[in-house]
């Protein structure tokens, strides 16, 4: 492979399952009106919780996607990832066959995988004893299972990987899959990432690192990126897909083509399990590096989709992250963070902001960052406040950062023929 010619890869499709919305239409729409997607946990008893909001999807019913029987063998997180893919494929109007099948590759990052499986089969083993533990409790829990039952719901024989980089996985998978369609190893990837962590012990484990909002009077208020009563992140769920090609692919089928992705960064920090390094130089390289495999100059930027997740560390250092990679050109950039109103969807963030991105590139349109009301001093870029803006979006970046140092940026521009 080492004599091929890069390929140029194309977004043909798009599929989302958030808090704002079930459908890339609803979804887009809701990031456009500045819809808050947050509210009181109802998923189980919160009761007994410092945190007890979070993004949750709303009338999801797996059942309207597939056989009842096969979504109760599946964990949420999984049941997003198929469905999500499901949409982006069909937004595609890509058909998988016999003849294709082998080409087309399948990569969805998760942070946790099947946590509530987990939880719920401990209990009854705890409760019930051994014998009472489900069968399907391994395949159901284990994070590369939102990337095979893809597969095995679509016929996709390709490449079929997970990446589990906590809230970088499903930026991580997109940028493999880029990769994977670039050196010739796939003609097309399902890529983007898929999270339903939204459960007892995961909420305790975030909130004891004192890392969650406890506004649980006012919902719509609590996730507030880059402003200073910001006091941590929401926990959201859902799943985004791209629908990844070979340019020459697209070309010959005459897909829609929403843009193209045309870089690829990551760095790790090797410096903290949970912190940032200071000064967001891992992020920064990460930024650099994308702009470099894109063949891009910083002063190309339109848009930046920030990781932006509301905590005091993470908005501050990114603010210097993204100063330090684009210098001056910095305070000229539109920057927002959709998680604003989704909440935080851990390793399925990349993907869902990887759609807004996508979107805002092919509608020429940036999505605001709500509840922006008090900028923190440290945070003086353009962060889009309370409402979306049109603006020519030519060359868009999505930040994903995660527990463990790890660093990616994506780097998208419009498609020219």
């Amino acid at each position: 492979m080492t004599n091929v010619q890069k390929q140029r890869v194309v977004i043909t499709g798009l599929g989302a399952i958030t808090p704002i919305g079930n459908t890339l239409s609803d979804y887009w729409d809701g990031l456009m009106a500045g819809r808050n997607g947050i509210g009181d946990i109802t998923h189980f008893d919160p009761a007994k919780h410092d945190c007890r909001i979070a993004g949750q999807v709303k009338d999801f019913n797996p059942s309207d996607y597939m056989a009842r029987k096969e979504a109760k063998r599946m964990d949420r997180f999984a049941q997003f990832g198929v469905v999500a893919s499901k949409q982006a494929l069909a937004d595609a109007q890509l058909e998988i066959t016999d003849l294709n099948a082998d080409q087309i590759g399948v990569l969805i990052g998760t942070g946790v995988g099947g946590l509530k499986v987990m939880e719920d089969q401990q209990e009854v083993y705890l409760t019930k004893g051994p014998a009472r533990v489900s069968a399907f409790t391994i395949p159901m829990m284990i994070a590369n299972m939102a990337s095979g039952l893809t597969a095995i719901h679509t016929g996709a024989k390709g490449p079929n990987s997970c990446t589990v980089t906590a809230c970088a996985a499903g930026s991580h998978a997109i940028g493999d899959a880029f990769r994977l369609i670039q050196n010739g190893y796939a003609q097309a990837m399902i890529a983007g990432g898929a999270e339903a962590a939204i459960t007892p012990l995961s909420l305790a484990g975030f909130a004891s690192a004192k890392a969650l909002s406890k506004r649980n009077d006012d919902p719509a208020h609590a996730c507030r990126p880059f402003d200073r009563d910001r006091d941590g992140f929401v926990m959201g769920e859902g799943s985004g897909i791209l629908i990844l090609e070979s340019l020459d692919h697209a070309l010959a089928r005459n897909a829609k083509i929403y843009a193209e992705i045309v870089g690829y960064g990551t760095t790790c920090d090797a410096y903290h399990m949970t912190s940032p390094v200071p000064e967001g130089l891992g992020a920064a390289k990460a930024i650099e590096l994308a702009l470099k495999d894109g063949n891009l100059n910083a002063t190309a930027v339109s848009y930046i989709n920030a990781h932006g997740t509301s905590t005091p560390a993470n908005d501050s250092t990114e603010t210097k992250a993204i100063k330090k990679a684009l210098g001056n050109h910095a305070h000229a950039v539109a920057i927002s963070s959709t998680k604003s109103m989704t909440g935080h969807l851990l390793g399925g963030s990349g993907g869902i902001e990887a759609v807004a991105t996508t979107m805002a590139i092919y509608r020429d349109r940036v999505p605001p960052t709500i509840n922006l009301d008090n900028p923190e001093e440290a945070c003086d870029l353009d962060y889009v406040p309370h409402t979306s803006r049109e603006m020519t979006v030519d060359v868009a970046l999505s930040n994903s950062f995660g527990f463990g140092g790890h660093n990616v940026t994506l780097a998208l521009q419009k498609y020219v023929a």
